[in-house]
């Protein structure tokens, strides 16, 4: 139990696990008093209590049902969840019960594959998506001076690959076979804590954040880092999560620890075009729609802005952590995991919840 709280710690400190909330200047406070946030939903806005320690979600490629990966409870609860739901109605459609605990995720091409990172294990695990049953799974063997296991945090699904990034200092990516879960390459030297991952079709190459202020480009098909930015310089920064912009060549990159900002990079060059001010966690970007959407953990709102003028467009505020974002295919839905606080026990208050928000209302 030391080992899993210790990592946990870690986790927290990346904006995986819970914390209090807080107000800034571009959002107005959260009053402790106010009427549940369900009395106050707007008609385009579904939310569910769901479970505790929601973390990531994948949707099917037919669309039909929606993946949500849970920790469960952190006192006294082994395993975890994979929720199947309604993407429409966010209603259960099943559920995998797992002897290990449940955070990122990505699902494959043809749907029939859900995989998920045990972070606390420093493991991955595939899932059959028609049976429900754990296919395969990989744990893997580096530790740090502690004994303990490397936290395997963000997952992308690239040309049969899958890349897990470790939290761990100094971190890695871990390239598995997608079929075998096999572990076929490492790509080492990333810096503090791996903490995001974004392949970019465009460029063909893959984007690395860590707790170090660093994005690493890395070619994958030799997995050599080719470029390491620092766009913050000697600033203290803690880059989280990516997203891009296919057509004019950006990428959002959030830090939600040290710097409080949205970068938005040239993907060529790591320069620094924008800077968006404010707490940010997650972040998508719709060409759909041509918006950005970022989740405000500490002020409990998620952001819709315009990806030219970055004006905020629409603000939910879904308190009081909303977590993770996900896309519908068509860019006309956005799913949103929404978490409670922990209690110095890491126990919360109550379950956490998935959203449901209709861009087109």
């Amino acid at each position: 139990m030391k080992m899993k709280t210790s990592v946990l710690s870690l986790l927290v400190a990346m904006a995986l696990a819970g914390c209090s909330a807080h107000t800034t200047t571009s959002a107005q406070p959260v009053a402790p008093a106010a009427k549940p946030a369900a009395a106050q939903l707007p008609e385009s806005v579904v939310k569910r209590e769901l479970a505790s320690g929601l973390y990531e979600m994948a949707i099917s490629p037919q669309g039909d049902a929606l993946y949500v990966s849970s920790a469960e409870g952190f006192k006294d609860v082994q395993g975890g969840v994979v929720y199947k739901l309604d993407p429409k109605t966010l209603q259960t459609l099943g559920a995998t019960h797992t002897d290990l605990k449940n955070f990122g995720m990505a699902i494959s091409p043809d749907g029939k594959t859900v995989y998920v990172t045990n972070s606390l294990d420093g493991g991955v695990s595939a899932i059959d998506t028609s049976t429900g049953k754990v296919l395969s799974r990989t744990l893997f063997p580096e530790r740090n001076e502690k004994g303990q296991p490397y936290g395997a945090r963000e997952i992308v699904l690239h040309n049969g690959n899958l890349y897990i990034g470790a939290v761990a200092d100094p971190a890695l990516v871990w390239v598995v076979d997608a079929k075998t879960l096999k572990v076929k390459a490492r790509i080492k030297n990333a810096g503090k804590w791996v903490t995001g991952l974004h392949f970019s079709a465009q460029t063909q190459r893959l984007y690395v954040a860590n707790g170090g202020g660093e994005i690493l480009v890395v070619n994958p098909r030799n997995n050599r880092i080719e470029q390491r930015w620092k766009p913050l310089g000697d600033k203290p920064a803690l880059l989280l999560n990516i997203a891009e912009d296919e057509a004019t060549g950006r990428l959002f990159v959030t830090d939600n620890s040290k710097a409080k900002t949205t970068l938005v990079l040239d993907i060529h060059s790591g320069k620094i075009v924008k800077q968006l001010e404010g707490d940010a966690l997650a972040v998508k970007f719709n060409a759909k729609r041509h918006e950005i959407y970022i989740t405000q953990r500490e002020s409990g709102n998620v952001l819709s802005l315009d990806a030219i003028s970055y004006a905020v467009k629409q603000r939910w505020d879904l308190p009081p952590h909303p977590n993770s974002l996900l896309l519908s295919a068509d860019g006309q839905t956005l799913f949103v995991t929404v978490k409670q606080a922990f209690n110095k026990d890491h126990s919360t208050s109550g379950p956490d919840s998935v959203v449901r928000i209709d861009l087109n209302k």
